[in-house]
């Protein structure tokens, strides 16, 4: 009689254990999309400037109208993931981008010098300056393509459409910058951005 007491006592112990755990894993805190967030609202510029450019909120994604320059983010990030789409508006002979980790851009010029996710025709999703970061075949003309652009520490990667594009390593300069969506209306036509997302990732362990 006292053993099967016991053992219900001990029953009932690892019962309550497996629900505090389960409790304490199903907390929003635990989960790792909390870490995602919308750098667009999809209504307004908040967050965001505009640089020497024509932009507007236009249904539900940001309209590159007109001229040569930059929609920024206000904050700097240094280790992260970026997910966003975007759409060329033009035919043929698109060109656009998106810069990450800048943190100014030269007198005189409408873009900083590196890093730049180009989205123009040929070269979708390559960074120049960046060994190893190209890729073919993935890119859709005409269509919303999605890309996963993830930063940490001197390594960068790119998904597009939801394949792997290319691993890289080398990023050289600031450990943080802006975000910045490239203007080039005159030469690669008006572009669109929407459903823009940012992971802010922990800094990794450099061995020693």
């Amino acid at each position: 009689m006292k053993k099967s007491r016991l053992y219900l006592n001990i029953g009932i112990m690892l019962l309550s254990a497996a629900t505090l755990t389960t409790s304490l894993s199903c907390k929003p805190g635990n989960r790792p999309d909390d870490a995602r967030k919308a750098l667009f609202d999809g209504k307004t510029f908040q967050g965001w400037t505009v640089y020497m450019c024509d932009a507007s909120v236009d249904d539900g994604s940001i309209l590159l109208e007109e001229g040569n320059g930059l929609v920024q983010t206000e904050k700097q990030y240094g280790d992260f993931i970026l997910e966003f789409e975007w759409k060329s508006m033009k035919e043929d002979a698109w060109d656009s981008g998106v810069y990450f980790r800048y943190d100014s851009v030269p007198e005189g010029y409408p873009w900083p010098e590196k890093y730049q996710v180009n989205m123009k025709k040929g070269l979708e999703g390559n960074v120049e300056n960046l060994e190893g970061a190209t890729s073919q075949g993935l890119f859709k003309a005409g269509e919303w393509n999605q890309f996963k652009l993830t930063v940490q520490g001197t390594q960068a990667s790119l998904e597009i459409n939801g394949q792997p594009a290319w691993q890289a390593d080398g990023l050289e300069g600031p450990e943080k910058g802006y975000i910045g969506l490239q203007s080039e209306v005159q030469w690669g036509g008006q572009n669109r951005f929407r459903n823009i997302y940012l992971t802010e990732l922990e800094k990794p362990i450099q061995a020693e």
